[in-house]
């Protein structure tokens, strides 16, 4: 949910949980996790991903704070008019980690000396920019997070000119969308605390009470189930449910009212759950019932068709080809999955076209959904892992039509 609908509907949530291991952003300021990798994991990392750049002929990576320096150097963070940058060439230098000298102290649990990364510090009035130009080393090509501000981007053009600029959103997917087992025990965590908050939905969700009303204390429990916050909340009743990406609204639930709950966050890991819900409060009509039943066929054959070999684009065919059988194909109108880990939306994406062929490892959501505008809507939404011979689902909460 983006955080003017949580300051507007939510404002009392406690959204970061405090505790002696969890760091808090302020000021844009790094923090460091301690459930973060350790030191060998983070080395081996950065080696696979200075590989992988020069594979790509790129010769340096200039990583913004973000989920791609989190999973470099176990750091979180986000960026700012104040450049840090992690410099990683791709020719066997040491990385080098340029931050303004105010934000070094975020940055004092990460273990710099065993990972072989350099750190230089700046401070305003000073060309940051530089630093990077002389750390990368004479680049011919240099690839940027996909997230990085333009400031940024415009501020390495001026002290690269002749460096050629890519995304190294292509190059680093190729480390992130395959999970290591200590990658996948954390999505394994993430989709257990996320079913426990779905498990208790009938305590909160019931006629009489605005969506955001449900929202608020949805909210509360998700962080109370060991996330650090929340990252999305949708609880779209009735016809708002016919919008997927519906956030919350001062509608009043009703009687017969199909609501979907789609709800996620990070835990301390930096992992993330995303599962999504439709609920009945009362008895379902004859149709809504029959078109639901369609939508569990197309979400359980999709599960179903997840094994190694398998293309990302199959998964998809197998959700879509039964909803369109049905005579629903205008009304499933999004891909059927998409990747997550230290981002909720990464690759894979499960969609058509894309004849990416899966591996052990990767994470992914298969949520099917069917809309009927201004009436309702309906989706069931698993993360699921491919396994060695298979699939493995990180959600276990019932995929029926609940009714409250």
């Amino acid at each position: 949910m983006p955080g003017n609908l949580l300051a507007r509907y939510v404002p009392d949530a406690p959204l970061w949980r405090d505790g002696a291991t969890l760091g808090v952003r302020l000021h844009g300021m790094a923090t460091t996790i301690s459930t973060a990798p350790d030191a060998t994991q983070l080395r081996t990392r950065l080696d696979k991903a200075a590989k992988q750049a020069a594979s790509a002929d790129t010769d340096a990576l200039l990583i913004a704070p973000g989920s791609d320096m989190r999973y470099l150097l176990g750091v979180g963070g986000e960026s700012h008019e104040r450049l840090s940058c992690l410099v990683l060439p791709a020719n066997g230098r040491d990385p080098v980690l340029v931050v303004p000298r105010l934000e070094a102290p975020g940055y004092a649990d990460v273990p710099l000396d065993d990972l072989g990364v350099q750190l230089h510090t700046w401070v305003d009035g000073t060309d940051p920019y530089q630093l990077v130009a002389e750390a990368a080393d004479k680049p011919r090509q240099v690839a940027l997070s996909d997230t990085t501000q333009a400031v940024h981007v415009f501020g390495f053009h001026t002290a690269l000119p002749e460096a050629r600029q890519a995304l190294a959103g292509p190059v680093l997917r190729e480390l992130r969308m395959r999970k290591d087992d200590a990658e996948v025990a954390a999505l394994r965590e993430a989709g257990a605390a996320i079913d426990r908050v779905h498990a208790r939905m009938g305590e909160w969700l019931r006629p009489g009470r605005t969506e955001a009303e449900v929202a608020a204390d949805v909210c509360e429990a998700i962080v109370a189930e060991g996330h650090t916050h929340v990252a999305f909340v949708t609880v779209g009743a009735g016809p708002n449910g016919a919008s997927p990406h519906h956030d919350v609204s001062d509608r009043v639930i009703a009687d017969n009212d199909v609501v979907v709950v789609d709800i996620g966050g990070p835990l301390p890991s930096g992992y993330n759950s995303d599962c999504t819900r439709t609920y009945a409060l009362g008895a379902p009509s004859t149709d809504i019932a029959d078109c639901y039943a369609v939508l569990e066929e197309a979400q359980r054959a999709a599960v179903h068709a997840v094994r190694p070999g398998a293309r990302a684009q199959d998964i998809d065919d197998a959700a879509r080809s039964i909803i369109s059988a049905a005579g629903h194909a205008e009304r499933f109108i999004h891909r059927t999955g998409h990747g997550i880990g230290l981002d909720v939306h990464e690759e894979p994406y499960i969609m058509g076209g894309n004849d990416l062929h899966l591996e052990p490892g990767m994470a992914f959501s298969v949520e099917p959904g069917i809309y009927f505008p201004g009436q309702w809507g309906a989706r069931i939404e698993d993360i699921v892992v491919v396994t060695d011979d298979g699939v493995e689902s990180l959600n276990r909460q019932p995929h029926s039509l609940v009714e409250l």
